[in-house]
């Protein structure tokens, strides 16, 4: 028998056995699966067997399977932004922006020990049961390291805020939670993105071309990065859609070759963006590139060694026009593997630290505890007019108003998971007063003067089915044969494919069709409202009629459509859609739809005690690549950072009853505020908090939990406060959010007092800061300056308090007002004094240096300012000289 048949039938037989975990490594017939040789001598002998179409296969987020070595296919694209995401049930952590509020670096590595452990339990579980899809691998593309720098970005939520350093701290933290500490494994791996220019605009982000100063791209939008890859060890990075410089990201000189590679001498693996390939060929994107195979080609080159997308299918036809080697590939494909290899995907189990885990660790009691201590953490106090919170338990009557009260769906943030309960934050109140009378009203929607209640609760799968709505997904645009995926859908119809997220596992991107089916009883006699919007077109059923059809852009727009219905009649409802673009959307909701009129609601509230009012924004209003919305939001970014016209009706009629009102804010983002500040006595921003975020809330309402969480960003009193500094810009061609400059932007380059400054927040405790002790006032550049603070809660309450410390270059008029280079969050007893130390290196002071064309250290005289918050009215200081 020909011996590469012989090779090949035993190579079938090892391949079979490689559901066993009982695999001895002396049993395996190719070096590659030894996993006591050495990982590089692994990489080459697989490279060496490898053909150049499987080599190709490989070098995508689909990874596709080699059978003939017993290579499994692979996924590599999943998402733990606060929590594992899209794949089931998992612990829903605030939002990355909540979890910045916390400024708790040791907190935030220990959340992402208790995240990896559910992505390890998970990916345990998928493949026992042969699960080897999207959203089930080991390497997860967070986290968001870019620089919030305008509050119009919808992304922003999914950041550590506005400031490089506070960032920088938090993205190491979750990189190392993530990774883990094994000296031979990775537990999971994670991934900086995106690299770097990019924090909006999200709605032409496929063709826009970001430019920046040396001073702002150094300063501001790679100090975050650096720390990852040269401190962290992040074992991918992922390149942005945005071009920089006239060149795509994931195509750059600039970026991937001179800084990423070359001086960061980053080894890792450089990942796209999803589809970012497609753009630089696209009509109407980037259109750098004249087709997919040049395109895939200099992408390689530039050493983005794995694609989200299928352009690098492309890579084949690149080969045989010579635009691109074999030896080229190679060098990304050894990355790659390398990433097989260091995270054990193809060792025994038996010799991986995690691969114990078990399922049930997922979404336990241990981690919903985390879940509640970091909501607790990032709750973050404003305004305490008159000391009127924290509100008394023993109150008698109290208002609980506003469309975020009893949404829990709004909690979850973007890019989340689905936890097996959420506490809205009118349950945490009626939890926390169980013997009060509570009254709850909806009042308005957060940016419609109607006030729309959902109906969806009237909705069974079929006449004697389960509570919700039959969803069917097929793999074809007819709607033929059986689906794909069938899933029983009980809190509303919403799914969409932005940023490449398949409507649901298995489903493909695109040649797709959908339907959604159920039979609904009505809950009174009166008119009822179907709205609707679905890309590329729909058709909706009523009982077997059709009662409505739309196509094109009429169809993305929302349509609402009123039926009479009679009360317990039941109705048969068939919305169908079928994909025919690249982007799918669907919205399907059943409401009641009621004008908003407050007048009724007021009367109501003439006995309560108290208000609290939950409103401001929600995931829906802000986030990727979102509809455009005509109330100020454009394609997932916002227009205006006011409060929405109708929720600024009702903080005004709230306060016209004479009582206290507390406004607790959700949001991604910061808002301008300042023309409400006179509507309400207290404001507490619980941002997205988490499934815990109800009783986080409560607790901090009714004094259970002492406030600590500070502001990661700036909210200022108005946009124009913005508008205003950027007019100063030389780059006049682009004087709004389109402008990367950072003049006038975030605290460290704005001379204008904002609303609220970057780090405050209030606390039930008071506290006063010493005079700070230093080693010398003069340092010498390579030396350490030590700091001793001493910080004293003069309060009968013990609480915790956010220490930071700011340096300021003087005589710099270009240098940042200031910037953040220490922080600790402690607590402190009632009456106790702490000494609080600090060690600023010379990377504290280090700016931009045109002639490297990179940051270095600064001679000359400094200013250092510490304090709880960076009003430099809260801030002591004192003046140091910085020598070579």
């Amino acid at each position: 028998m020909n011996k590469n048949i012989i090779r090949f039938l035993v190579t079938c037989f090892f391949y079979c056995l490689l559901g066993n975990s009982n695999l001895k490594s002396q049993e395996i017939p190719y070096k590659f699966r030894n996993p006591d040789l050495p990982v590089n001598e692994r990489i080459e002998n697989l490279l060496g067997l490898l053909t150049l179409e499987e080599k190709v296969g490989l070098m995508m987020n689909s990874s596709k399977p080699v059978g003939r070595l017993g290579i499994p296919a692979y996924d590599w694209w999943n998402e733990a932004l606060h929590g594992v995401a899209r794949s089931g049930k998992a612990t829903v952590f605030p939002q990355a922006i909540g979890m910045a509020a916390t400024w708790n670096e040791s907190g935030h590595k220990q959340t992402f020990d208790l995240i990896s452990d559910e992505a390890r339990a998970k990916y345990n579980e998928a493949i026992r049961n042969g699960e080897r899809g999207r959203y089930y691998g080991l390497s997860f593309w967070t986290p968001n390291i870019n620089i919030f720098r305008d509050p119009r970005w919808g992304r922003g939520q999914e950041t550590y805020g506005e400031d490089p350093y506070l960032t920088a701290r938090l993205g190491v933290a979750a990189v190392r939670g993530l990774q883990g500490d094994d000296p031979k494994y990775f537990k999971t791996h994670a991934c900086a993105k995106h690299f770097a220019v990019h924090s909006g605009p999200e709605w032409n982000r496929h063709s826009y071309d970001a430019t920046a100063s040396g001073r702002d791209l150094w300063e501001t939008y790679l100090p975050a990065f650096k720390a990852l890859v040269k401190e962290a060890n992040v074992q991918e990075v992922m390149c942005a859609y945005n071009a920089y410089e006239g060149q795509p990201c994931c195509g750059s000189d600039r970026l991937l070759t001179d800084i990423l590679r070359n001086r960061w001498e980053y080894k890792g693996i450089v990942v796209s963006d999803c589809w970012a390939i497609d753009d630089f060929f696209r009509k109407g994107h980037h259109e750098t590139h004249k087709d997919a195979a040049a395109a895939a080609a200099d992408a390689v080159i530039h050493s983005t060694d794995l694609e989200c997308g299928s352009a690098y299918t492309n890579l084949l036809e690149a080969v045989r026009q010579g635009l691109i080697s074999q030896q080229q590939i190679d060098i990304s494909l050894r990355r790659v593997l390398r990433g097989w290899f260091e995270l054990g995907m193809l060792d025994p189990a038996e010799r991986l630290p995690w691969s114990q885990l078990p399922y049930q660790i997922v979404a336990s009691k241990e981690h919903v505890q985390q879940a509640l201590k970091v909501a607790r953490e990032s709750m973050t106090l404003l305004k305490n007019n008159g000391s009127i919170l924290p509100l008394s338990k023993s109150i008698k009557k109290i208002a609980v108003i506003g469309p975020n009260a009893a949404d829990s769906v709004m909690l979850w943030g973007n890019y989340n998971g689905t936890p097996n309960s959420t506490v809205t934050i009118l349950q945490g109140i009626k939890n926390k007063l169980p013997h009060a009378e509570i009254i709850y009203d909806k009042g308005c929607d957060w940016v419609d003067p109607w006030v729309r209640t959902s109906l969806f609760e009237g909705f069974t799968s079929s006449p004697k089915g389960q509570k919700g709505m039959k969803v069917e997904f097929f793999n074809n645009t007819q709607l033929s044969g059986s689906p794909e995926t069938t899933l029983i859908n009980t809190l509303a119809i919403k799914y969409n494919n932005a940023g490449g997220t398949a409507l649901a596992q298995g489903v493909n991107l695109q040649n797709t069709s959908t339907r959604i089916s159920g039979v609904f009883t009505a809950p009174y006699t009166g008119e009822i409202v179907f709205k609707i919007s679905a890309s590329d077109g729909y058709v909706l059923y009523v009982n077997d009629k059709v009662l409505l059809t739309k196509k094109g852009r009429e169809a993305s727009a929302d349509t609402e459509y009123t039926m009479k219905a009679e009360k317990n009649k039941k109705y048969n409802i068939v919305l169908e859609h079928k994909q025919v673009g690249k982007y799918v959307n669907i919205d399907f909701s059943v409401l009641k739809k009621d004008k908003a009129d407050f007048t009724n609601l007021i009367k109501r509230l003439k006995e309560v005690d108290a208000i609290v009012y939950a409103g401001g924004l929600s995931p829906q209003l802000e986030g990727e690549e979102m509809p455009v919305n005509a109330d100020g939001f454009r394609g997932g970014d916002k227009i205006s950072i006011d409060l929405p016209k109708i929720q600024r009706e009702l903080l005004s009629s709230l306060k016209s009853t004479g009582k206290p009102v507390v406004f607790v804010l959700c949001t991604g983002s910061s808002l301008a505020l300042e023309q409400d500040e006179k509507n309400y006595n207290a404001l507490l921003c619980a941002w997205y908090g988490g499934q815990e975020a109800g009783t986080a809330v409560a607790d901090v309402l009714f004094g259970d939990y002492n406030p600590a969480g500070r502001l990661p960003i700036t909210f200022y009193k108005s946009l124009s406060q913005l508008d205003n500094a950027l007019l100063k810009t030389s780059d006049t061609s682009r004087q709004d959010f389109e402008n990367y400059s950072m003049q006038g932007r975030t605290y460290r380059y704005m001379t204008e007092k904002p609303l609220y400054a970057f780090g405050h927040g209030l606390s039930y405790s008071k506290f006063n800061y010493g005079e700070a002790k230093l080693t010398s006032g003069t340092v010498k550049i390579g030396n350490t300056l030590n700091i001793s603070i001493p910080l004293t809660n003069i309060s009968n309450n013990k609480g915790e308090e956010v220490v930071q410390v700011y340096v300021k270059r003087n005589g710099d008029p270009d240098a940042p007002v200031k910037s953040l280079k220490g922080f600790k969050r402690v607590a402190i007893a009632a009456g106790e004094t702490k000494h609080l130390d600090f060690q600023l290196t010379a990377e504290a002071f280090e700016f931009y240096d045109p002639s490297k064309d990179e940051l270095g250290p600064k001679a000359g005289n400094y200013t250092i300012m510490y304090g709880g918050s960076s009003n430099e009215d809260r801030l002591k200081s004192i003046s140091i000289n910085v020598v070579l």
